[in-house]
């Protein structure tokens, strides 16, 4: 059973993950302002993937440049994976494809250290890809733990390209922001997504 066969209510109840939605997870985020070569591109983009109006469309001609944006200001420092196998626990369900991972480390032959797991939405509907998202979340989480480099937070978004939810989950929680973000206000999405690349701080002793 794939990623994309969790519902919400299933991948609550088949890993005990508890789930909040009532806040903002992101109140006071650094903007980052979109390149000159994003804007461009989204300028010439959006109309056409609206008019196209699939999720391959959605996908090559919003997501993924926004993605490249991303990985642009980490100098290449981070990884990007689209439509990569993360097969992590096939009794669970935890396998499938993954639409996009973002990881803090450079390797760009495999992954490791995914740190923030992106879904597309299907039918443009964000609540349907809730669960599917957390899944792999938790696929990731496990995965991290396995590789014995631990995270406490892992990230996740549902998107449809024009609109953005984002996740975390920490431990057995998993916060679904009350806030939507759209692209219109990419420097807020952009800034989001940076923010969750961050190394993780070491606690003080």
């Amino acid at each position: 059973m794939p990623f994309s066969s969790f519902t919400l209510s299933k991948v609550k109840s088949d890993f005990n993950i508890t789930t909040l939605e009532n806040q903002v997870l992101f109140p006071a985020i650094e903007l980052i302002q979109p390149s000159e070569l994003l804007t461009q591109n989204l300028k010439e983009n959006l109309s056409l993937a609206t008019a196209i109006n699939t999720e391959k469309a959605r996908s090559e001609l919003i997501i993924m440049p926004v993605l490249t944006e991303v990985r642009r200001h980490f100098n290449g420092e981070i990884s990007l994976f689209s439509g990569a196998e993360f097969n992590i626990d096939f009794e669970s369900g935890l396998n499938g494809t993954c639409d996009f991972i973002l990881t803090r480390s450079p390797e760009q032959f495999f992954i490791t250290q995914p740190v923030v797991t992106i879904i597309e939405a299907k039918r443009e509907n964000i609540p349907s890809g809730l669960g599917q998202c957390i899944a792999t979340m938790i696929a990731a989480q496990r995965f991290n733990a396995q590789e014995g480099e631990p995270i406490d937070t892992l990230y996740g978004a549902v998107t449809t390209g024009t609109d953005w939810k984002f996740l975390k989950l920490i431990g057995q929680t998993a916060y679904i922001d009350s806030s939507d973000y759209f692209i219109s206000e990419v420097d807020k999405i952009l800034g989001i997504l940076v923010s969750t690349l961050q190394p993780e701080l070491s606690p003080v002793r």
